[in-house]
């Protein structure tokens, strides 16, 4: 756990949760040129405390009575008391917003437009089912998805976003109070539309339908949600800054772990654009600069850190490549003082610019900063040579002391080497606020290359153990890469339960293993299938989901999974 005298930003209490519930109302496309699903969807009222001028699919607030109304509804065996509920609800809104009822009568037809003209929309529902005998359709309304408002928002709803198919003989009147306009739209449309600036739909609406394209009809989309009976996805979004506007994004996309890191509750403050011109505050006592040397193999360029405050003084790592104004920012970032500089491993985009910042240190008549890691092997590319002025050993804590007033202030980073990208790769943990800096092992975005004879995969899976226990040990939500944004795969509306998931950074390396893992077993099918090779044909089968322009690099890291098939006995070519 991060100790909140590092946070940045005064914590909160994010406002309180209301239930609710909002259903998508499907039907397949009357088109036959243009194949595709639509859904109904509203305009909400300009005045509504909620979203004004949004459009949105029908729902509202849960009531108690729609708990009491399990006995008038179908339902689904495998269908919870909360889905249930849930589903009861979403069917009365829509029906008190559109005069759309998901509702059979006694035979058990499926009710018209006549069997609406005889209820009165703005009176309980319940009792009027019981007259006229209606069950509701709660059993046809599956869970798409879940959604949790974002923290920084003064109102907030936990709300399921339900799906069921439009019945047929019904059509939808607005109730022209909080709801206008209805329309049938294309998920593709709409998105197309909002993009335009003619139809504004809010974050949770527009992810939505971005996943509803890929559904060709409304079958399918009720087929996927009936598989487990349970959300497709669960999303509470974090929001930050980029080119001066809020960005809003969910726990799988790559900002979210940085903005749970630096505003756990919410504040809209933290840039999310890469520069390279200043450090970027993450902590009190962590900032991270990113080189300026952005490409193919670097990303938005290579991050160096700097751990400690001025009391302590400050520990850099990953000084990055040579570059004469970059290490002189790294020098004022620490404030000259600078304890030690570590690096991950020897790659020329890492440990080069030791050597300079130690430099500027003495020449500023300031104590002379160890350069420490571990030396590169004799299998190291040439550009690839280091050796350390401090050999570092597995488990060894680098530990920054001082006081800050009457308090004493500590920050322990502690040494795990990571063999598997590069022989010589190290990993650093700071115990008291269980962040994990993982230099080129764990990346953001994107997998690490490894590339023997320097880089093993048999050796990079056993360190992702090796990580995931430490991590386990540690409770460690954040890891800090040397490409990309801090990962935090926390889960979704945790802290709405009354703090983060529990070790939140062993989600992100148990899937990362699986994505190695499974690579490798694409590897071995393209193995079977041309056991003569050559490598370039089994990179076209293992890597058919990777671009074209990158087998070349797919080709290395293909390479260390043939080494480790042979390694275990399962091919001998």
């Amino acid at each position: 756990m991060v100790r909140p005298t590092q946070l940045l930003h005064p914590q909160r209490d994010p406002a309180p949760l209301r239930l609710a519930a909002t259903v998508l109302l499907l039907r397949d496309s009357p088109d036959a040129q243009r194949p595709s699903i639509e859904v109904l969807m509203t305009r909400r009222s300009m005045t509504a405390s909620f979203a004004p001028g949004a459009y949105v699919f029908p729902g509202g607030g849960i009531d108690a009575a729609d708990a009491q109304m399990h006995g008038q509804a179908t339902r689904r065996p495998t269908q919870s008391n909360l889905h249930l509920t849930q589903a009861i609800a979403a069917i009365r809104e829509s029906f008190e917003e559109l005069g759309v009822l998901l509702a059979h009568r006694a035979d058990g037809s499926t009710v018209d437009a006549s069997d609406i003209a005889l209820l009165d929309r703005n009176a309980p529902l319940a009792p009027q089912c019981t007259l006229r005998g209606l069950t509701l359709g709660a059993a046809d309304v599956f869970v798409l998805a879940h959604w949790i408002t974002d923290r920084d928002l003064p109102r907030r709803f936990d709300v399921p976003f339900l799906v069921a198919r439009m019945p047929e003989g019904q059509v939808p009147v607005a109730d022209e109070s909080e709801q206008f306009e209805p329309v049938w739209v294309r998920p593709a449309d709409a998105l197309a539309r909002h993009e335009a600036g003619s139809f504004f739909i809010i974050f949770p609406t527009i992810r939505t339908l971005e996943r509803l394209q890929a559904h060709a009809d409304v079958q399918s989309v009720l087929d996927a949600c009936a598989v487990n009976d349970q959300p497709l996805w669960t999303s509470c979004p974090r929001a930050g800054l980029m080119n001066g506007h809020e960005s809003r994004h969910m726990e799988h996309e790559p900002p979210f772990g940085e903005l749970a890191l630096v505003s756990p509750d919410g504040q809209i403050v933290h840039s999310l654009d890469w520069q390279h011109e200043r450090a970027v505050p993450l902590l009190k006592n962590v900032q991270r600069l990113t080189a300026p040397n952005p490409g193919f193999m670097t990303g938005p360029g290579t991050n160096s850190y700097v751990v400690g405050d001025p009391a302590t003084g400050h520990i850099v790592i990953d000084p990055g490549p040579d570059d004469a104004a970059h290490i002189e920012r790294l020098w004022r970032a620490a404030g000259g003082r600078i304890q030690a500089i570590v690096c991950t491993h020897s790659h020329p985009d890492h440990s080069p610019g030791a050597p300079r910042l130690q430099a500027m240190c003495v020449a500023a008549g300031l104590s002379r900063p160890p350069i420490m890691g571990l030396p590169s092997l004799p299998t190291a590319r040439e550009n690839s040579r280091f050796v350390p002025e401090h050999s570092l050993a597995d488990g060894e804590q680098l530990v920054l002391s001082g006081r800050s007033g009457e308090t004493t202030v500590s920050h322990t980073l502690e040494v795990i080497h990571t063999p598997g990208h590069a022989a010589n790769h190290l990993c650093l943990l700071l115990i008291e606020d269980g962040l994990l800096f993982t230099g080129d092992h764990i990346l953001n975005g994107s997998t690490t290359v490894i590339d023997p004879p320097d880089g093993s995969m048999g050796a990079y899976l056993e360190s992702l153990d090796k990580l995931a226990n430490r991590c386990h040990q540690n409770s460690v939500e954040f890891i800090l890469p040397a490409h990309g944004y801090v990962l935090g795969d926390l889960k979704a509306g945790a802290d709405e339960a009354g703090g983060p998931a529990e070790g939140g950074a062993l989600r992100a390396i148990a899937q990362l293993k699986a994505h190695r893992l499974q690579r490798e077993a694409k590897v071995a099918r393209a193995m079977q299938a041309f056991p003569e090779g050559p490598a370039d044909e089994w990179v076209r089968m293992a890597y058919d989901d990777v671009p074209e322009r990158l087998w070349p690099v797919a080709k290395r890291s293909l390479m260390a999974h043939v080494e480790r098939l042979q390694s275990l006995g399962g091919f001998n070519l």
